[in-house]
């Protein structure tokens, strides 16, 4: 049968969309009742974003697929470690660092400089973090940049 390893990673990630998007679900009402934005929504989307892709994924698997060998499985690897070890660091660390140590290792694999890749991911993670924490009113953690 082919396509049968894209469909079955589509099913696996059908699996953790769903549960992403369950647990999304589970977070208490914020304080002065629900809002058009909360903490919810951005994981919400993502579940949905998944969802879709995994479901392609088993309607019309890439015929000819072939499974990583060699060093392409190796980045493969590196790149899941660094993703856990980011959601590890996320809390004690805080956004902004953990998330410039993250993109940076990542865009260090794909080839950049090391110097411009951890520009790079502190230029991100200071963009993003400003966007949600003052745009969006959606807390990121501070970690170690905590003030006060």
């Amino acid at each position: 049968m082919s396509g049968l390893g894209d469909r079955i990673l589509g099913l696996g990630l059908l699996v953790l969309a769903v549960a992403y998007g369950w647990a999304a679900q589970q977070w208490p009402e914020p304080f002065g009742g629900a809002e058009g934005v909360g903490p919810e929504t951005f994981p919400t989307i993502l579940s949905v974003v998944l969802v879709a892709g995994s479901l392609y994924l088993m309607i019309k698997p890439d015929p000819d697929t072939q499974w990583p060998v060699g060093k392409s499985l190796v980045e493969l690897v590196v790149a899941l470690v660094v993703l856990v070890v980011y959601a590890l660091l996320l809390e004690p660390l805080g956004f902004v660092i953990s998330t410039t140590l993250a993109v940076g290792t990542l865009s260090w694999r794909m080839g950049a400089r090391p110097r411009r890749a951890f520009l790079t991911g502190l230029a991100s993670a200071v963009v993003v973090f400003v966007l949600f924490n003052y745009g969006l009113s959606l807390s990121l953690p501070a970690g170690l940049l905590e003030v006060g």
